[in-house]
């Protein structure tokens, strides 16, 4: 009997399995530009950092060196929720702060004739939301695509120079890393 049951503790030692966990290594920062800004006259870059599979917190800097273009600087932190089977990649749900600094322009005229240009640079916060896509290769290169609105908070509504609303987009070409 103690040889049937040391012999049957042998063999389920050698055909049993043990659960192996499934770990992913996964690299957790990204570095992007938005190709659609440089299009555009401004330069965004981007740095976002992987929390876990399903969510990231980055930054964007944007620098305008197009006259036309009415926002000349934006600092915006957001925080992603990725929806995707693939880890931190596929459908997001995004929530930003904006810090942002725009041109603001004022017309005069005098008798129809002369007419005055008023400027002014003005800063103000916003918050808002965007939806997007984001795609990883093997290789770790990313493509996303984006868009958001937002609101700007503290600046006087009746104002001449007034931008109630940002807006926030791209084609964002990166690595991850």
């Amino acid at each position: 009997m103690k040889k049937s049951i040391l012999l049957l503790c042998l063999v389920s030692f050698f055909f049993g399995y043990s659960q192996e966990n499934k770990t992913t290594d996964l690299k957790k920062n990204e570095l992007k530009g938005n190709a659609l800004m440089l299009v555009a006259g401004a330069f965004e870059i981007t740095y976002e950092r992987l929390l876990n599979d399903e969510s990231g917190a980055g930054v964007s800097l944007l620098l305008s060196y197009d006259t036309d273009v009415s926002t000349k600087f934006s600092l915006t932190p957001y925080y992603r929720f990725y929806f995707g089977k693939k880890a931190a990649a596929g459908f997001f749900a995004e929530g930003f702060g904006m810090l942002n600094t725009y041109q603001g322009e004022n017309y005069y005229y005098n008798n129809g004739i002369t007419t005055t240009i008023k400027e002014e640079k003005i800063t103000d916060f916003a918050l808002g939301f965007g939806l997007g896509g984001k795609w990883v290769n093997k290789k770790g290169f990313v493509f996303e695509l984006n868009a958001g609105i937002g609101r700007n908070l503290f600046n006087d509504k009746s104002s001449d120079y007034d931008q109630e609303l940002v807006g926030r987009g791209g084609i964002t070409l990166g690595y991850r890393f």
